[in-house]
């Protein structure tokens, strides 16, 4: 583990022999070995301490992770992104091996604006001004409130298989209350569901979430990525992703509310699972999205479940080489 302090803002990088000797706290070889070429690193922003890796060179591409996963996630598309984009990959705020701020009034400390501030800083770390940006799950509405708050930072943005907050909290019904449970049981005060999710092993509570949420059974998890989503499913990480949707059901939603007159104007690209869910559910995504977004520039369906980028690691590639080519 090198420590850095010539620059305040990176507090470790992480080496090979980090991952023998402190596996608990760096991951394993196995993980490391995912993102060949890749750095690891610790970087303190004003509100958190955000561990990512990046990697590759090119246009600068940042991708977003959601619950109940970390970076890691995208171990299957990182690589050959880095071929061509100078790929950077954050746990988010309480995530992952992120730091857990305290909640603050109102959670505000675990608002997608607040993690998208992170994103921010990350970004003017590595002297990106401008960059691409997608984001998938949580980290999708947290790239959805990055393109409301910094719109002139982001290029273009790719959300994968979400729709927008403030719609969903407009529009609940019988139907998503069954499907998507966890919204309101993790939005309840701490810690109630603190203490029932750290009361199984952290491996049946991930499994029978994505599961239940994917759709699409779990042949694409692979060993060490689960591991990797297993050591750091501690009460640290139950925490944060708790914090999270209770900001996500209140101060998140007034910040929506008073944004719901606007629409991004950047490029967008929309993916989504359509196995899983209901063909009618499916076919709304382009629809809603047009009431939030003014320059939807490609849309689709794609057969498979709720984690794209693992599922169809192929088909993400190839949607991402062509969305993000324009400016290269």
């Amino acid at each position: 583990m090198t420590q850095q302090p010539a620059n305040p803002m990176i507090l470790c990088e992480y080496e090979a022999e980090d991952y023998l000797r402190n596996a608990d706290r760096c991951g394993s070889p196995d993980v490391a070995a995912l993102f060949p070429g890749f750095q690891h690193l610790d970087l303190r922003t004003s509100g958190a301490v955000i561990r990512l890796r990046h990697g590759g060179s090119g246009p600068p591409l940042l991708l977003l992770h959601g619950n109940p996963e970390n970076h890691v996630c995208w171990h299957k598309v990182a690589v050959r992104l880095a071929e061509n984009y100078h790929v950077i990959m954050p746990d988010l705020r309480g995530y992952g091996d992120s730091s857990l701020p305290e909640p603050g009034d109102n959670h505000i400390n675990f608002s997608f604006r607040a993690m998208a501030q992170d994103m921010v800083e990350v970004m003017d770390h590595f002297g990106h001004n401008t960059f691409y940006l997608a984001g998938h799950d949580r980290g999708g509405r947290t790239a959805h409130r990055l393109c409301m708050d910094f719109p002139d930072r982001v290029k273009k943005v790719a959300l994968l298989d979400i729709l927008p907050n403030h719609y969903i909290w407009s529009n609940t019904n019988k139907d998503w209350v069954i499907r998507t449970w966890h919204w309101s049981f993790m939005a309840q005060p701490e810690p109630l569901p603190e203490r029932m999710i750290s009361a199984v092993p952290a491996e049946y509570f991930l499994k029978s979430r994505m599961v239940i949420r994917g759709g699409t059974g779990l042949g694409f998890l692979t060993e060490t990525a689960l591991a990797e989503y297993v050591r750091c499913y501690t009460l640290k990480t139950i925490s944060g992703s708790c914090r999270d949707y209770r900001a996500t059901a209140s101060c998140d939603f007034e910040m929506d509310e008073a944004d719901k007159d606007r629409r991004l104007d950047m490029p967008l690209l929309l993916l989504w699972g359509g196995r899983g869910i209901a063909p009618e559910r499916s076919n709304e995504f382009s629809d809603i999205w047009q009431s939030y977004a003014s320059n939807i520039e490609m849309a689709e369906g794609l057969p498979c479940g709720h984690y794209i980028q693992e599922e169809m690691p192929d088909r993400v590639i190839e949607h991402f080489t062509k969305f993000f080519k324009a400016d290269r």
